[in-house]
């Protein structure tokens, strides 16, 4: 039985497990209970709360749910659950590959029947090696990561398609894995029939996703590896033999130019120029503290697409903000603004397979959402609700976000850490490097940042922060706050008192006259070859933000030499020393819109 509860707990801690890489059982409940009412029909639907059970009554008044087994190769079926519009007039079909998970194509019951009761064949699959060893939703073959494989099975799933519906025109929406997996077919389909893509926590260069700045993503694939379905234990028998080799290369932090050519070979932006020669209408969708596919990499691909296109940018973390839309809520929703990451990649389908006059085209290319620019209250059982949304920025294009910047020159002298406006040079501040500290990304991957979307972001203490393995720079309040638009640039000079390496990661914090902090952006940058004695000034770019700096805040720079998010180079303990020589002085420049 699916009750209120069910879909309030949904509304309340979205579509991710709280603390850890799982989808939420409220959500796989609504699932299953959806699966039995298509299977079932009235009765397993009578346990359906109204608007649940009034979507399934219309999609199967008019259309009919299959599971069919589609062939891909010798001995690969993947797991198939489609649905037939039952009409004579032609309907474009949108076909969608599951995300990364163990239960395959199930979690996103709503999200089909909803694109079914808009009009549209759907047929969603689960790409090879995913899922249970009886499980319905369960395909065979080994997983692949989105490479010539999976782009092969996507094109055979289109000749299914064809087969099964013969649609008008076939879309192609998918989340996480799903969304690049449909970039990639849309890109290679060798008959190039694909009409429009919806790709929704997305990414666009999977090599820089895992290793940039010289630092390996490594708590994201650890992860990944093990929410696939396989056992405990035996992990390595999903994956293919190659891939599983740069898997384990990439832990490893060995070979890693071949793990990046086999990153790049996946990557939508490898392949941009054929999308645009193809003319596909392309929807973007990332969140500012995405922990899977950080943002500015998926900027850096969408802003080289000449097709049609849109951009959304929004709070929170991978996938939460289209968590209600495609698993628990197909209308109602618990803030004003939660379906609306949904509903916008269902009207750009609708206008580009279906023709509806929507007003799509009159869309401003990105739509960036604001940091924690909603308003709270708070709410029953802890946390907060957002009364009013987040406010949403229209621009021209990414660039644009960004008229001008900001110099702020790191202090050290007498042990200050200020942030100031005149260049400091001759200082040096030491830190106790590989372990990590308050100043952190995140508490957690996707839960974190999912509570970022609902209303609550994370507090942080900068005055609490380890002073013997975190270096904080501060401004003084800052009198009519900053509009910070766009991506810092930090430079700085490190040595290492003990071995050759040294990883940095640096924050940005807005911290409120109380001292309680926010986090705005991070990247973290690994240093090696530092010779003794050396001391190399180095620069790295932070990912992107938009965020508003209040009225009397100050900004905050923290720099430590772990995070549990990225591989730690360098010696446990080991002391890091951060300086600012004459004519190299240690810099933050911020972007300002």
């Amino acid at each position: 039985m699916i009750t209120e509860a069910t879909l309030a707990d949904i509304a309340a801690h979205g579509i991710w497990r709280d603390g850890t890489l799982d989808v939420n059982p409220s959500v796989l409940a609504v699932a299953r209970a959806l699966l039995a009412a298509v299977q079932g029909g009235a009765a397993p639907a009578a346990g359906l709360p109204d608007e649940l059970r009034e979507l399934v009554a219309r999609v199967l008044a008019q259309a009919g749910v299959t599971f069919p087994r589609i062939p891909v190769a010798e001995g690969v079926a993947l797991s198939g659950f489609a649905i037939r519009q039952q009409t004579s007039e032609p309907r474009p079909v949108v076909i969608v590959p599951a995300g990364w998970n163990p239960y395959g194509w199930l979690p996103f019951m709503v999200g089909y029947l909803t694109l079914a009761a808009r009009g549209y064949h759907v047929l969603a699959y689960t790409p090879r090696g995913f899922g249970a060893v009886g499980e319905i939703y369960s395909s065979n073959g080994l997983i692949d990561v989105a490479g010539e494989t999976d782009q092969r099975d996507g094109s055979a799933v289109i000749d299914h398609a064809e087969g099964l519906f013969a649609p008008s025109k076939v879309g192609l929406m998918g989340l996480s894995y799903g969304s690049g997996i449909s970039q990639l077919v849309a890109a290679n389909d060798p008959q190039d029939r694909v009409a429009a893509v919806a790709a929704l926590a997305t990414w666009g260069n999977l090599a820089t996703s895992l290793y940039d700045n010289d630092t390996r993503h490594v708590k994201a694939v650890e992860l990944l590896i093990a929410f696939t379905g396989a056992e405990v234990g035996k992990e390595e028998e999903r994956f293919d033999e190659d891939t599983w080799e740069i898997l384990q290369n990439f832990l490893k932090g060995q070979e890693m130019q071949k793990v990046v050519d086999w990153g790049e070979e996946r990557s939508p932006e490898t392949y941009v120029d054929v999308t645009n020669s193809r003319g596909i209408p392309t929807f973007y969708a990332s969140t500012w503290h995405e922990s899977l596919f950080p943002p500015g990499e998926a900027i850096a691909t969408f802003e080289k697409l000449t097709v049609p296109k849109h951009l959304n940018l929004w709070i929170g973390d991978h996938g939460a903000p289209e968590g209600l839309g495609i698993t628990g809520y197909p209308s109602g929703a618990p803030f004003i603004g939660a379906l609306t990451p949904m509903l916008e990649a269902y009207a750009w389908l609708d206008h580009h397979l279906f023709g509806k006059p929507n007003g799509v085209p009159e869309w401003p290319v990105v739509n960036s959402q604001v940091m924690f620019t909603y308003k709270t209250v708070p709410a029953l059982g802890g946390g907060r609700q957002i009364t009013v949304p987040a406010r949403r920025e229209p621009l021209g294009s990414w660039a644009e976000a960004t008229t001008g910047t900001e110099t702020w020159y790191l202090n050290g002298a007498d042990g200050s850490g200020a942030l100031s406006d005149k260049p400091s040079s001759g200082w040096s501040r030491e830190f106790l490097a590989g372990r990590t500290t308050g100043a952190t990304a995140m508490d957690a991957i996707m839960t974190t940042g999912q509570q970022e979307w609902f209303g609550s972001p994370k507090g942080y203490e900068p005055e609490g922060f380890e002073s013997d393995r975190v270096l904080v720079w501060s401004t003084e309040a800052l009198s009519g706050g900053r509009r910070i638009r766009g991506a810092a640039r930090l430079r700085l000079s490190v040595g290492v008192g003990a071995g050759d390496a040294a990883t940095l990661v640096a924050y940005l914090f807005d911290v409120a006259p109380d001292g309680s902090a926010r986090i705005i952006t991070h990247e973290p940058l690994t240093v090696t070859g530092l010779g003794a004695g050396e001391v190399r000034t180095v620069g790295w770019t932070l990912q992107p933000a938009a965020y508003d700096l209040a009225d009397g805040h100050r900004l905050a720079l923290a720099v430590n030499g772990c995070d549990q998010l990225y591989a730690f180079t360098g010696t446990v303990d080991g002391t890091t020393t951060i300086t600012s020589p004459i004519g190299q002085e240690s810099v933050l420049e911020l972007p300002l819109g």
